[in-house]
């Protein structure tokens, strides 16, 4: 079982582990090395085989999404209260990812919190370059609402975390008649000017992503932009008036201080935020649902918040 402990500020969550899940945890990162060592093929493919690990949830389906200008995935689960939507924003370092691949993983999520998700295909680097990827976001937004869909929330990981506080702020400052009513993301990447110490510490075992990766990964999707422009680095951008937030990150990431940063900007902009930050986990362990207990009660708590903020705009 993990145990919950409120920072003195309010704002921040620790979650302790047990020894038995830390032992899940370790046997978990052997199998990651062993995936990382003999994989062979295209990065994509790659990349989106260890993503669809995560299993889909029963009683969910999946339908496809091809309007034009917003590709992806619907998944739904079986009811699902009318007006309700999430917006998924995928990881994958801007330059990995589809929304095929993700359908398991945000399974979960919509088997938790009973409202559908789109899972879009937003352009990936290096073919396509800021600001490619966030006015996808916003476009599929604004169809959604334009389905019909009253209340969304805006929910990614990692590059999709980074990309899902981009476009909350994008819709902050366009100001549309349907706002956003949260935000929640798992280990989000919003700081591609690599100001976290975190980034560098030796003392951070992350067992997924290393700093000279993301140093590619922010080359090859900045193109033109400089890395502290507020469409990379959301950190660096105004967040007065974002909705409230939820941010989840363990303490075994390169990209620990990109959330701690973050909430306490957020906090000093007046945004209704919480971070909870999972001792011993590693960069979005949310997707390993079948192996760790803390998976699911991290997804568990999301979908709570998400209940809440849903709750709240009815």
């Amino acid at each position: 079982m993990s145990k919950f402990r409120n920072h003195p500020s309010g704002g921040t969550v620790f979650i302790d582990i047990s020894p038995e899940e830390r032992e899940r945890e370790s046997a978990l990162r052997d199998r990651f090395a062993q995936f990382w060592s003999t994989a062979s093929g295209e990065p994509r493919a790659l990349y989106d085989a260890f993503i669809a690990a995560s299993p889909l949830a029963d009683g969910v389906s999946l339908e496809p999404v091809d309007a034009g200008s917003v590709q992806g995935w619907w998944v739904r689960p079986a009811r699902a209260e009318p007006g309700r939507a999430i917006l998924f924003l995928h990881g994958g370092g801007y330059g990995l990812g589809s929304a095929k691949a993700y359908r398991g993983f945000v399974s979960q999520i919509v088997s938790r919190t009973g409202v559908p998700a789109l899972v879009i295909d937003y352009p990936l680097a290096p073919e396509a370059t800021l600001p490619a990827a966030p006015t996808a976001a916003v476009t599929a937004w604004r169809w959604l609402a334009a389905q019909g869909f009253g209340r969304i929330a805006v929910f990614g990981d990692s590059a999709g975390g980074g990309l899902t506080l981009v476009t909350l702020a994008e819709l902050t400052r366009l100001a549309p008649v349907a706002a956003p009513v949260a935000g929640v993301v798992f280990s989000p990447w919003v700081d591609l000017a690599f100001t976290g110490a975190s980034m560098t510490d030796p003392a951070v075992e992350d067992p997924l992503i290393g700093h000279d990766y993301l140093r590619e990964c922010a080359r090859k999707y900045l193109g033109a932009r400089a890395a502290t422009d507020p469409l990379a680095s959301p950190l660096l951008g105004d967040l007065r008036g974002l909705p409230p937030l939820l941010i989840q990150v363990g303490t075994d990431e390169r990209l620990l201080d990109d959330s701690r940063q973050y909430a306490d900007r957020a906090a000093q902009a007046g945004v209704p935020v919480t971070l909870e930050v999972w001792q011993g986990m590693h960069h979005v362990f949310q997707l390993d649902v079948a192996h760790l207990d803390s998976s699911r009660a991290a997804l568990d708590r999301a979908a709570r918040f998400l209940a809440d903020a849903f709750q709240h705009h009815a």
